[in-house]
Protein backbone atom coordinates (compact mmCIF):
# COMPACT_ATOMS: atom_id res chain seq x y z
CA UNK A 1 0.00 0.00 0.00
CA UNK A 2 1.34 3.44 -0.59
CA UNK A 3 0.26 6.64 1.01
CA UNK A 4 -0.26 9.71 -0.91
CA UNK A 5 -1.23 13.25 -0.48
CA UNK A 6 -3.48 15.03 -3.25
CA UNK A 7 -4.48 18.46 -3.84
CA UNK A 8 -8.02 18.51 -5.21
CA UNK A 9 -9.76 22.07 -6.46
CA UNK A 10 -12.77 22.70 -4.59
CA UNK A 11 -15.10 22.76 -7.51
CA UNK A 12 -13.79 19.14 -8.18
CA UNK A 13 -14.00 17.88 -4.89
CA UNK A 14 -17.54 16.35 -4.74
CA UNK A 15 -16.56 14.44 -7.99
CA UNK A 16 -13.43 13.27 -6.39
CA UNK A 17 -15.21 11.83 -3.34
CA UNK A 18 -17.71 9.80 -5.63
CA UNK A 19 -15.09 7.81 -7.88
CA UNK A 20 -12.79 7.36 -4.13
CA UNK A 21 -16.45 5.93 -2.64
CA UNK A 22 -17.06 4.12 -5.50
CA UNK A 23 -13.24 2.72 -5.21
CA UNK A 24 -13.73 1.96 -1.77
CA UNK A 25 -11.95 -1.51 -1.78
CA UNK A 26 -9.05 -0.13 -3.38
CA UNK A 27 -8.64 3.21 -1.71
CA UNK A 28 -8.83 3.72 1.88
CA UNK A 29 -9.51 7.98 3.05
CA UNK A 30 -7.77 8.96 5.99
CA UNK A 31 -7.38 11.92 8.17
CA UNK A 32 -4.15 13.33 8.94
CA UNK A 33 -3.96 14.72 12.24
CA UNK A 34 -1.37 16.27 11.75
CA UNK A 35 -2.44 18.21 9.05
CA UNK A 36 -5.59 19.27 11.43
CA UNK A 37 -3.83 21.03 13.81
CA UNK A 38 -1.53 22.84 11.21
CA UNK A 39 -1.98 22.54 7.58
CA UNK A 40 1.87 23.47 6.92
CA UNK A 41 3.38 20.79 8.66
CA UNK A 42 4.66 18.57 6.15
CA UNK A 43 6.26 21.77 4.35
CA UNK A 44 7.49 22.79 7.84
CA UNK A 45 8.74 19.63 7.98
CA UNK A 46 10.48 19.46 4.69
CA UNK A 47 12.43 23.27 5.33
CA UNK A 48 13.26 21.83 9.03
CA UNK A 49 15.01 18.82 7.45
CA UNK A 50 16.60 20.55 4.88
CA UNK A 51 17.69 23.43 7.52
CA UNK A 52 19.34 20.56 9.50
CA UNK A 53 21.19 19.21 6.36
CA UNK A 54 22.69 22.61 5.51
CA UNK A 55 23.60 22.79 9.24
CA UNK A 56 25.31 19.78 9.04
CA UNK A 57 27.33 20.30 5.65
CA UNK A 58 28.39 23.52 6.45
CA UNK A 59 26.34 25.74 4.02
CA UNK A 60 24.65 27.38 6.97
CA UNK A 61 26.39 28.89 9.90
CA UNK A 62 25.64 28.32 13.43
CA UNK A 63 25.96 31.51 15.91
CA UNK A 64 27.01 30.33 19.24
CA UNK A 65 24.73 31.49 22.42
CA UNK A 66 27.07 33.69 24.21
CA UNK A 67 27.75 35.36 20.94
CA UNK A 68 23.44 36.08 20.59
CA UNK A 69 23.33 37.33 23.62
CA UNK A 70 26.31 39.65 23.03
CA UNK A 71 24.82 40.89 19.91
CA UNK A 72 21.58 41.51 22.02
CA UNK A 73 23.29 42.85 25.08
CA UNK A 74 25.42 45.18 22.57
CA UNK A 75 22.38 46.60 20.45
CA UNK A 76 20.43 47.21 23.64
CA UNK A 77 23.53 49.50 24.76
CA UNK A 78 23.34 51.26 21.40
CA UNK A 79 19.24 52.56 22.95
CA UNK A 80 19.89 53.55 26.07
CA UNK A 81 22.28 56.07 24.51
Amino acid sequence: MHTLTIKVQDDFMQDFLNFVNKKKDSIYKEKDENLAYDPYFYERQDELHQLRTNIKNGTVEMVSHDDIWKNINDHLKTLDS
